[in-house]
This record gives C-alpha cells, structure tokens and sequence, in this order.
C-alpha cells in the first residue's frame, strides 16, 4: 500500500517549518491541509508559508480560490487525492500538513454525503424563529441528542441536510465516504500548552507589524465581497470589527489572541482523535532543524521505512 504521511497540530507548533525540512528530505511535495489557505489575497492573516519556503518546496492548495468562492471538505479530498496519486506514481511519498482536522478526516476516515450549504434556506429557517432544537428533535433525534440546543451553526446544518436529501444527519453519517486507500503515516506536534499561548500572542503580533489590518481592508475592499466563511477566518473577523467602528484597535487585538488561543485548544482536542498518531512533544524548541530532527528521531523510531529509498 502506497504511503503518505499527515502532519498535524495547532497553530504556532512549528509545522510550517518541520514539513519544509521533511518533504525536502524525502524529496516529495506537500499538500496543504488548511481550509484558509486556500484563499488568494489572505496571506498574512492565515499564516501561509513564506514565498521562500513556497520556492523551496512545491505546494498544493494553497492560493487556489477568491474568497468569494466556496470550498469543501469532499473538494479537498479529490483534489489532494489527485495529487497523492502522482507523487505516489512518481514513488515520492505525499506530504499532508496542515491544521484543519475536517480536511484530515476526510482522507483518513472519509466524509458524510451530504448537500452543499444553502445560506438561502438557513436565512428562511432563522426567519421563521421557530425552536429549531426543537424541530431537530422532532426531524433526527438521535443528532439532537449530540448538538447543544444553543449550537445553532451545527443545528442549522442538520435540519438543511434533512430538508434536502429527506435522509437524517445521523443516516448519512453511518453511509460515510470510504477513506483513502493509503498507509497514513500520521504525526502529530504537540507543545507545552503555556508556551503555546506565547507563541500565539507573539506570533499575532508579527501578523500586525506585517500589514494584517491592510491586507483586511483589501480582502473587504474587492469588487465581490468576501463570503461568510473566508470572513470566519480568525484575524480578518475581528479585524473587520474594528474597520467597522464596532471597538477599538486594542480591543481586536486581544479578541485575535483569545480566538487563536482557543482555536489551538479545539485543534488538540479534535486531533487527538486520530489513531495510530505518533505525537511529538517540541516543547523549548524554536528552531527549525530542532522541530524536524525531534521529529525525525520519533518517526525513525516508528516508521523507518519512510527515509528508506
């Protein structure tokens, strides 16, 4: 079975870096696992590798859509598979990065069927200030039993999945996408949560000096305003606050830092529940060659086949 492996973690662990230095060992490409990075013109915001690190090592989906466009989880996962299948061809092992558990999911453990999102029918559902929990119980009890009655995002998705293809969420999700056929090589970054959070701020802080609050002004300023999703993006939304006179610039700098802090925690919890992960602990290191050599030592010890031509 042909191999490719996944690198995952928060944001601000060090694995832009690591996967430069592994796929450039391996002699490979990456593909980007991160559904804001695929935007053109969101480049400070969403963290995207240096042009430098782009011209070291070929990237795949990133700067692939405008953010008025749309994407999803099951257009990830073809377009990456495409691209899995011709380093695989090619005998290079894919190199799979990123942060969005979702895209992770879908390749390793596939995805529910189900409709794209239609904002026309969710606006006519608020609209109509119906208990929605409730007509969630009443339609598929058996998600009802899993969502919060204040989760009206997940809700709304539920009941739209319904509506469409007449089938329950909790149906579809027993008939899921078969998952890539792939040996997933699945390695994980973890660091001292504390640590973590410092790297965070100070890492919100370059995006500032960088130009965030510009690059936020254009994003808004195009022709064709950015959809709701690429506006989700931490970063662009609070910033967009502060564009709006909502609050002040300090204001949307601790709302960046407190949102990215606590994406990070949701990022741990979601990855933890990948099997089979190797997990490495790069705790007090800064330095590319210390992540990837920390990184390298666990892989050597779990999966030597990887470095072996």
């Amino acid at each position: 079975m042909n191999k490719a492996v996944i690198l995952f973690g928060p944001t601000s662990s060090g694995k832009t870096e690591a996967s430069i230095l592994l796929a450039r060992e391996l002699g490979t490409e990456i593909i980007s696992a991160d559904s804001m990075q695929l935007y053109r013109l969101m480049d400070i915001g969403t963290g995207k590798p240096a042009p430098s690190q782009l011209a070291e090592v070929r990237h795949h989906l990133i700067d692939v859509i405008w953010p008025d466009e749309t994407w999803s989880a099951g257009r990830f996962a073809d377009e990456a598979s495409r691209t899995m299948e011709r380093l695989s061809g090619e005998g290079r092992i894919p190199v799979i990065v990123g942060g969005t558990g979702l895209y992770i999911k879908a390749l390793t453990r596939g995805l529910m069927e189900a409709p794209q999102a239609d904002e026309a029918l969710r606006a006519e559902l608020l609209k109509k200030e119906e208990d929605l929990y409730g007509l969630l119980e009443e339609m598929d009890p058996e998600t009802a039993r899993i969502l919060a009655p204040a989760d009206t995002r997940r809700i709304l998705r539920a009941l739209e999945v319904q509506i469409k293809t007449k089938r329950a969420a909790s149906e579809l999700k027993r008939d899921l996408t078969m998952p890539l056929p792939y040996d997933f090589i699945k390695v994980g970054l973890t660091r001292d949560r504390a640590e973590l959070y410092t790297l965070i701020e100070d890492r919100v802080d370059r995006m500032l000096m960088d130009g965030l609050v510009q690059e936020v002004r254009e994003v808004l300023g195009r022709r064709k305003p950015p959809s709701k999703t690429a506006m989700q993006a931490i970063g662009y939304k609070e910033v967009e606050g502060f564009l709006m006179g909502q609050y002040p610039y300090e204001e949307a700098v601790r709302l960046i830092k407190r949102n990215t802090r606590r994406y990070a925690k949701r990022q741990f919890t979601w990855f933890k529940k990948e099997e089979g992960a190797v997990w490495v602990d790069v705790s007090g290191l800064k330095g590319a060659d210390e992540i990837y050599g920390r990184l390298k030592e666990a892989l050597m010890k779990a999966r030597p086949d990887i470095y072996r031509p």
